[in-house]
């Protein structure tokens, strides 16, 4: 290991947020770069949070499934959706991360030092984390993954969930997850509860919108996961855990606007970069992605790291135009109670089109598809959208 200058910062890379962006990124470079001396600094007292992250596996690039394979709780080969006109069966493969395993992970291949938890961090600014009791950490290069920061250069709707991990009494016969049961009743926009069976007495149970406000009445969601178990016939003996959250989905803004909002350093990933899916807002595939990327720098400074996540950011939104004109469709060309059918016209499609769409890599042919067939909104709406968001 080289040794450092006497003045030199202490760190190599600090990390502000030890969620899955800041996760993964710490993890790729213990494994690739571990001669490296970095900060991962977390306000909570563990690392991911409470959730779990799914993702499909044509969203992870094979040479990449490294990163994420000891993180994940349950695969499986194929998966369900049900939506009014249809069911349907895909053979896309499906995998489950619960953040406890992200957390083992972190402190098995981390020395103790390197993790920073219960600090958070109150400003960021090149070479320097500023934490909230008036200490600070000096590193090279500072990373910023603390989420959204500020969004209102973007124009969003929200896809807002609460779910429930649940053991029943008696088997729930779910042999694969039902990424979309719409047959539901519409309400708040899009609704449809997502179900991932962990074992054949445990399941996940969630209840979630694609709604015009952030607006999460957990109660009441809570009180609709008890009547859908009810109407399968599944008798809940006890509810394990719970999360919620509240995920802004892109489909308009300015980029530039959105970046310049948010001060401190260019380095930025997560949701803090608009490194998301656009139609789902996950941050898992980008996230896996931008962690490879850094630890495979040849050197990691603060103007080379802040260069290649501004650019991967900017062409990342560049990427998603499509896709955010889709959102668009959904949010401001369909009503409400009729937004499922939005998904439902897609899902109708062929099941390699839909893995490169979740993947973000559909084709000219793929987005012909996706916009060809009978419209699942009024066509003067769509034609509006079209001129303002091509």
């Amino acid at each position: 290991m080289p040794s450092k200058m006497p003045n030199s910062p202490p760190h190599d890379l600090a990390i502000a947020g030890g969620g899955l962006a800041g996760g993964l990124v710490a993890l790729a470079l213990a494994k690739l770069r571990p001669e490296l001396n970095i900060a991962l600094i977390e306000a909570e007292d563990h690392f991911g949070g409470n959730h779990i992250w799914s993702f499909f596996e044509s969203d992870v690039e094979p040479q990449h499934r490294w990163l994420v394979e000891p993180l994940i709780s349950r695969q499986w080969s194929s998966y369900d959706v049900h939506f009014p006109k249809y069911s349907r069966t895909l053979g896309n493969g499906y995998y489950s991360i619960e953040s406890k395993n992200l957390d083992r992970e972190l402190r098995k291949h981390l020395p103790a030092e390197a993790l920073k938890t219960g600090q958070k961090v109150e400003k960021v600014e090149p070479g320097l984390v500023q934490l909230s009791d008036g200490k600070k950490i000096a590193a090279n290069a500072v990373l910023d993954v603390r989420g959204g920061g500020d969004i209102s250069a973007l124009d969003i709707g929200w896809q807002k969930f609460c779910g429930q991990m649940l053991r029943l009494k008696d088997p729930h016969g779910l042999d694969r997850p039902v990424i979309m049961d719409a047959t539901v009743e519409q309400i708040d926009g899009y609704r449809f509860v997502y179900c991932l069976p962990f074992s054949d007495t445990e399941i996940f149970v969630e209840d979630t919108y694609y709604a015009d406000t952030a607006a999460l009445d957990s109660a009441t969601s809570h009180s609709r996961i008890a009547e859908y178990t009810s109407a399968r016939g599944w008798d809940i003996e006890t509810v394990l855990s719970e999360e919620k959250g509240q995920l802004p989905v892109i489909y308009g803004g300015n980029f530039e606007a959105f970046w310049n909002a948010n001060k401190g350093v260019e380095a930025r990933a997560g949701a803090r970069a608009a490194l998301i899916q656009p139609i789902t807002s996950y941050s898992l595939p980008m996230a896996v992605r931008t962690a490879i990327l850094i630890a495979e720098m040849p050197e990691i400074s603060q103007s080379k790291i802040d260069k290649m996540l501004r650019d991967l950011a900017a062409q990342h939104w560049k990427d998603g135009k499509f896709y955010r004109l889709l959102c668009a469709f959904l949010f401001l060309g369909a009503d409400p109670e009729k937004r499922y059918k939005t998904l439902e016209h897609s899902y109708a499609k062929s099941e390699p089109l839909l893995a490169r769409f979740y993947a973000g890599k559909s084709t000219w042919m793929d987005k012909i598809s996706l916009l060809t067939g009978k419209p699942p909104i009024p066509v003067s709406r769509a034609i509006l959208l079209l001129l303002k968001f091509r």
